[in-house]
């Protein structure tokens, strides 16, 4: 198990150094990633990247569902289809209409609403140093957007401030329920 980081460290803003070459103490990083990213709880974690680790390195995986196949990307190139739309504006948390809040185990407690695109396209090596170029849509395109920014040193609050949009902290109420709190900002 490896130690995830918390902001403000250095590492989660710094431009992430591309991937030499894939060897055993490589691949041996991404198992314990993994094991990382199945162990995280409260909040459970959907992806993992390398500087969340400490390690400057493009690399990041993914595990949509518990039950869901290791996705890995190593030095990924994120492309922006023209026939991507960003997902619309939902409506602020109290609306409590099923709006999605992005959140980081970076960043613990911290959550917000992130207009991202509905379809990307990935350019990546896989975890065997094949080249790969796949399109994702939906929930599995935000996580990949998510994982890119982790890599470019960006955080989703950036992107929640410059959306104007809110920042909320979460904490467990008398019954312990998960509530979310408003962050002035």
């Amino acid at each position: 198990m490896l130690r995830i980081v918390q902001a403000p460290n250095a590492v989660l803003s710094e431009h992430a150094k591309p991937v030499g070459k894939i060897d055993k103490d490589l691949l041996t990083l991404i198992k314990n990633m993994e094991a990382t990213l199945v162990a995280a709880k409260e909040p459970e974690g959907v992806g993992l990247a390398a500087p969340q680790i400490g390690k400057s390195l493009q690399l990041f995986i993914v595990k949509e569902e518990k039950n869901a196949p290791l996705f890995v990307a190593i030095n990924p190139k994120l492309h922006i289809p023209k026939s991507a739309k960003l997902i619309p504006k939902q409506k602020e948390i109290d609306s409590e209409e099923g709006v999605k809040l992005e959140g980081c185990l970076s960043l613990k407690d911290v959550w917000g609403v992130v207009r991202r695109y509905d379809t990307v396209q990935l350019s990546y090596l896989d975890e065997h140093g094949k080249k790969q170029t796949k399109t994702f849509d939906g929930f599995l395109a935000t996580i990949l957007q998510h994982e890119v920014d982790h890599l470019h040193g960006t955080l989703f609050p950036k992107h929640v401030l410059a959306q104007k949009n809110k920042l909320y902290k979460s904490k467990k109420n008398e019954k312990g329920e998960t509530v979310f709190e408003e962050i002035a900002v």
